[in-house]
């Protein structure tokens, strides 16, 4: 399992969060209910570089360059 940063999830892999970037943003993703610790799933990669990942049932878009910034662990 290498870790590595959200933007390189392939579409219908699993991730678990390591690491969320510090400020305003990591309380924006914990608001959403994306924490360190969570296992998510990219269901779609969208032209552009925007990935929509699923936790349980609740969808979240999440642009290429915040996605660089969150640390994961690919399943």
């Amino acid at each position: 399992m290498p870790n590595s940063t959200l933007d390189k999830a392939k579409k219908g892999t699993a991730v678990t969060i390591i690491k969320l970037p510090s400020g305003i943003i990591r309380v924006q993703l914990i608001r959403l209910g994306i924490t360190e610790g969570d296992t998510i799933k990219c269901i779609e990669r969208l032209p552009g570089g925007t990935i929509v990942v699923q936790k349980n049932r609740q969808e979240i878009a999440v642009g290429y360059d915040l996605a660089k910034k969150i640390k994961v662990i690919i399943l």
